[in-house]
């Protein structure tokens, strides 16, 4: 009768694990991507970005350089071969430059 009992409870202990991981919230589903710096320009912007999600931002240039967000969400300074992160706290679009180079810029694109 015991051996009945745990069974029955460990089976119901994994339905409610399974059911809980379905009903994470977005944070926990978070991705990360990476826009690389390189040859005085940012790479492309990623696709899909929601918040909670993190931006690696990888200088692979010999000067510095920063992503800033021309609405101050972040920013990151970068020394040479540096690598730096942000993660995505509101929704919308964010306009970003670098303040030492200012033809360097892009956009992302984040939902909810």
């Amino acid at each position: 009768m015991e051996t009945a009992e745990f069974t029955r409870r460990a089976a119901l202990l994994t339905v409610a694990a399974s059911a809980a991981a379905c009903a994470l919230p977005a944070a926990a589903r978070a991705r990360t991507h990476t826009i690389v710096m390189e040859k005085m320009r940012f790479g492309p912007s990623p696709t899909g970005l929601r918040v909670g999600d993190t931006i690696v931002w990888v200088n692979r240039d010999l000067f510095r350089h920063t992503a800033t967000a021309r609405n101050r969400s972040f920013d990151v300074d970068l020394a040479p071969r540096a690598s730096g992160r942000t993660i995505l706290r509101t929704p919308g679009t964010v306009d970003y430059i670098c303040r030492f180079h200012p033809g360097m810029t892009g956009r992302l694109i984040v939902a909810t």
